[in-house]
């Protein structure tokens, strides 16, 4: 998939790996960005990038009409990124049943409704990309970490399913496994768990160019640091001592 005159679709662009994905994006000749934030205020530095190339939308994965809505404002779209996402720290079975609840939505149900949006307009168009940026924490679950793991498991499996789906439409299908990376989330778990700001961190724009230059070369699965590329060895070598080392993490 050539970055290069394509139009894509980042949603959570505002800030962190999207506005990141934005940038390297407009940096590849990409046409047209659709940046999508669930508040469209938030988009000004990013539309400052490139304002003849940034259309900033509406777009929260917690109220669906504004998915539809998005795609609706958006039919010349080639790439899609789902990469808007949230957190929630604390153990499954003490944590307030609600946030549980926002997490999966927001980076399980969320993403599907957006692919579902956007794949027969894909299809339509001859084909083109869906980019779903995950989480090395899809292979194995920390217990502090509450609902996102389990979220982004999730998240992995439905990525492999619509790619079998999509396939025979000349659509190709991507999952990204970034490991901590320097954002405002990784700093909202830190505050809560410092353990994890023990681990090192990779910079936006360094995951963002490693994200397109695995599009670009037909990469199903994306490990796009050096910590994801340490979870990539240790998960093809041995995912059950894996999963039993991050369980292990306090």
């Amino acid at each position: 998939m050539k970055i290069e005159g394509s139009v894509a679709l980042v949603t959570g662009a505002n800030r962190g790996i999207g506005r990141a994905l934005v940038a390297e994006f407009l940096a590849r000749g990409a046409a047209r960005v659709h940046a999508a934030a669930r508040d469209p205020h938030s988009l000004e530095p990013v539309i400052a990038l490139a304002p003849d190339r940034v259309d900033p939308m509406e777009l929260d994965l917690d109220r669906p009409g504004t998915i539809t809505a998005a795609a609706a404002s958006a039919p010349d779209v080639t790439i899609v990124v789902n990469n808007a996402g949230t957190h929630g720290v604390g153990h499954l079975l003490e944590m307030d049943l609600d946030v549980v609840e926002k997490v999966l939505m927001t980076n399980c149900v969320g993403p599907l409704l957006v692919m579902r949006a956007f794949a027969h307009m894909l299809q339509h168009r001859g084909g083109g990309a869906i980019v779903n940026v995950v989480s090395t924490a899809a292979f194995g679950a920390t217990p502090s970490q509450g609902s996102y793991p389990a979220s982004k498991a999730a998240l992995h499996s439905m990525t492999q399913a619509v790619r079998a789906d999509l396939a025979p439409y000349g659509i190709s299908v991507h999952g990204v496994y970034p490991g901590p990376v320097d954002t405002d989330m990784l700093d909202y778990v830190i505050g809560h768990e410092p353990t994890f700001g023990d681990f090192p961190r990779a910079t936006p724009r360094d995951v963002a160019r490693a994200v397109l230059d695995g599009v670009e070369a037909g990469d199903e699965d994306i490990f796009p640091d050096p910590f994801a590329l340490e979870i990539e060895a240790e998960w093809r070598a041995d995912p059950k001592a894996l999963a039993a080392r991050l369980a292990a993490i306090e």
